[in-house]
């Protein structure tokens, strides 16, 4: 017992640093993205950023705030309507990282490409445009979560009820041809959106290479050349699509172990919840450390 209370509260203090570091890290990239959008012009790929980490911050909190209280034995703290909210809330912004995650590497692979090309002739570019998108992912994914508010439920006004996923909360078992429905659109949405995250992000290796070739040939004819910026920032796009799909990846593995396993296996559940924040928590980190302008806010707060 003793054990067990031990490893509670040392999980407990581990995941709320973890938290606590994402979400001021996210907060801080919000916020100086805000003023960087509304200070130096209208930028797409800036409202896009705010967003993503505007997702970030509702992912932490409502995936945060669930293990503390298991960990401090309040059952009845949240009940039925908090159980509701916090769910609710985490999936939907499980969906919208994907979402946004997508719309930022294709934004970035259209503001990179040549102008005469394909790509360039697109207008997914301005603000309006992307506004309209994100509206759309809003509606797209409260819509495929609706499921969840006729299901969901808290453990303490039911303790007989058993749950792998979650220790606070619990799905009640509905209509099995409507939580079919409703995983088939999600899956569906995961494979639109990564498919075309996967062919942005393609495109722009292409265009990265193409443009290494380029510094090479220019530095044995011995001219200078300046890296664009938009060559700089989907370098960042990729290093933040890789950081995604790693934890992308990682995640619906461990879930599809403890789907199939016969037993409760509480360290795959704990290395789960890490997954499953692991994006919102590095990738303001990452952007952080490659934008000079909040590398600089960063030390200075």
């Amino acid at each position: 017992m003793k054990l067990e209370m031990v490893l509670s509260i040392s999980e407990m203090t581990i995941f709320l640093l973890l938290t606590g570091l994402g979400t001021v890290a996210n907060v801080s990239v919000f916020v100086n993205y805000i003023c960087t959008f509304m200070g130096s012009g209208e930028k797409s790929i800036h409202l896009i950023l705010i967003h993503l980490a505007f997702t970030n911050i509702t992912m932490l909190f409502s995936k945060g705030v669930q293990t503390p209280i298991t960990a401090l034995g309040l059952r009845h703290f949240l009940g039925d309507v908090g159980c509701h909210i916090i769910v609710y809330l985490e999936r939907v912004a499980r969906g919208l990282s994907i979402c946004t995650s997508s719309l930022l590497t294709v934004v970035q692979a259209i503001i990179m490409s040549p102008r005469t090309s394909w790509w360039g002739r697109l207008r997914l570019r301005s603000v309006e445009c992307v506004l309209l998108s994100l509206l759309f992912f809003w509606i797209l994914n409260s819509l495929i979560s609706m499921n969840l508010l006729y299901s969901i439920r808290n453990r303490g006004t039911n303790i007989l009820q058993q749950s792998k996923n979650n220790k606070y909360c619990y799905i009640k078992k509905e209509s099995q041809k409507v939580n079919n429905m409703f995983l088939a659109l999600m899956v569906l949405r995961d494979a639109v959106f990564q498919s075309a995250m996967g062919g942005a992000s393609g495109y722009m290796v292409l265009l990265l290479h193409k443009h290494h070739q380029h510094v090479l040939y220019l530095q044995n004819s011995k001219l200078l050349y300046r890296t664009p910026p938009e060559l700089r920032a989907a370098q960042s796009v990729l290093l933040l699509m890789l950081c995604f799909l790693f934890f992308y990846l990682a995640d619906c593995a461990v879930s599809l172990y403890l789907s199939f396993s016969l037993k409760n296996d509480s360290l795959t559940m704990h290395l789960q919840q890490f997954l499953t924040l692991g994006y919102a928590i590095l990738s303001p980190f990452i952007l952080i450390h490659r934008d000079g302008h909040l590398a600089e806010c960063w030390h200075a707060q």
